[in-house]
């Protein structure tokens, strides 16, 4: 999320990130589940970020490494959405996050009291997040997997590109010159299956100030966050055990910090839209606790040839025109827009492809494919996209009745 995505991811941002969690337990035949121990909001403000690395000012961006992991910070994700059809036009919106978080600065692995150590202890953990939408059959089936950087349970590498939760994957081709792409997405739960392989069809854009996302005033509350707006999509879905093929497009946003929220903001709307035209929008509005735009706000727009620039919070016009209610609590999450860019004469509706996309999962948010309809420079234009809702209701709340969520924990 960024925080999504933000994006957090939740983007965040976003995004999305989200993954400040306690061990139970350090060695086999124990209990090895997780707790969450803060809400996303919180896991993203300043106040538990003592002795990690801060985004405080734009740095060059260093690849293969950047794709890899960055210990020294909090938190960071990896995040892929996108939208798919099969070959009958059946849709499907996709999700798979992977989050690794820092437990606290410092060594990897101390020593015990004898000399030795642990080979179950980790500073990182990491969490995983997916999710399968049938627009067709109007569910959303979600999962969720925690395991400790350790024994080979997950982890994350630039060389070759692998990051992991058991065997939810994002890996790229094992050559010399460690590209990322093509990249193969991996996941798999019961009878929900996804395998995609993704190529970009636009060059890498970084957000913000040259990669720098600032989400606060204060000096360290901001993200190092880039992304690749429109990658080609084509593999496999399974539903209910029945494999269909599908292609599409999917977006990736990469992002890490140790805080990137202020005092006053309860959480962000993330949005990543793809237009027909081949233009790309990613916009997070961060809302204060008064229910007002805070003014950091901030996006993006894409040119087909992939050229960004970065979009102002004045330079969007945001209107919720319709809401959902949760049937775990009756938490009210706006569930349509209208998305104005008068810079761009663009005025478009963005409608959810399935009411019901909340994640209540450990962290507990809206997270969903998006349909979008409207005009552009007079002229009609079309598109899909993923939407991100954080702040809106309570984490923890048990799956209601009939809802497809399953946990899992490794090690």
């Amino acid at each position: 999320m960024t925080a999504r995505a933000p994006v957090f991811a939740l983007a965040v941002v976003g995004t999305l990130a989200l993954g400040y969690v306690a061990l139970r337990s350090a060695t086999p035949g124990e209990d090895p589940s997780v707790r969450a121990t803060l809400s996303v909001v919180d896991l993203l403000r300043g106040d538990m970020g003592e002795g990690f690395a801060r985004a405080l000012e734009p740095r060059p961006f260093l690849f293969p490494e950047d794709h890899g992991p960055h210990p020294d910070f909090r938190t960071e994700w990896w995040y892929l959405t996108g939208n798919l059809l099969d070959p009958a036009g059946r849709p499907f919106g996709f999700q798979l996050t992977l989050f690794r978080s820092a437990l606290n600065p410092g060594a990897e692995a101390p020593g015990r009291e004898d000399g030795a150590s642990s080979s179950w202890f980790a500073r990182q953990v990491y969490m995983g997040h997916f999710a399968v939408t049938d627009g067709e059959g109007g569910e959303l089936r979600a999962f969720e997997r925690f395991a400790r950087g350790a024994q080979g349970l997950a982890g994350a590498r630039a060389r070759p590109f692998r990051v992991w939760v058991e065997d939810w994957s994002l890996e790229g081709p094992a050559s010399p010159d460690s590209a990322l792409f093509p990249l193969t997405l991996r996941a798999r739960e019961g009878e929900v299956e996804l395998t995609l392989a993704l190529s970009p069809a636009k060059p890498m854009v970084l957000q913000g100030e040259a990669g720098l996302s600032r989400k606060g005033p204060e000096p360290g509350n901001a993200s190092y966050y880039y992304s690749f707006t429109r990658l080609a999509a084509s593999g496999e879905v399974r539903v209910g055990g029945v494999p269909l093929p599908v292609a599409g497009t999917a977006w990736m946003d990469r992002e890490w910090s140790t805080s990137a929220l202020s005092p006053g903001q309860v959480g962000w709307d993330w949005f990543a839209l793809q237009l027909e035209d081949g233009y790309d929008l990613m916009f997070y509005r961060l809302r204060r606790e008064d229910g007002s735009p805070d003014p950091l706000s901030s996006g993006s727009w894409v040119t087909p040839e992939g050229e960004g620039r970065t979009l102002a919070a004045e330079e969007v016009g945001l209107e919720v025109l319709g809401r959902w209610r949760s049937p775990l609590d009756g938490a009210s999450y706006p569930a349509r827009w209208r998305l104005t860019v008068p810079g761009e004469r663009m005025e478009v509706e963005i409608v959810p492809l399935v009411p019901d996309q909340e994640l209540p999962l450990t962290f507990r948010y809206w997270e969903g494919a998006v349909r979008v309809s409207g005009t552009r420079r007079g002229k009609g234009v079309e598109g899909v996209g993923y939407v991100e809702l954080t702040g809106y209701a309570d984490s923890g709340a048990p799956p209601a009745s009939g809802r497809r969520i399953s946990r899992t924990g490794g090690g």
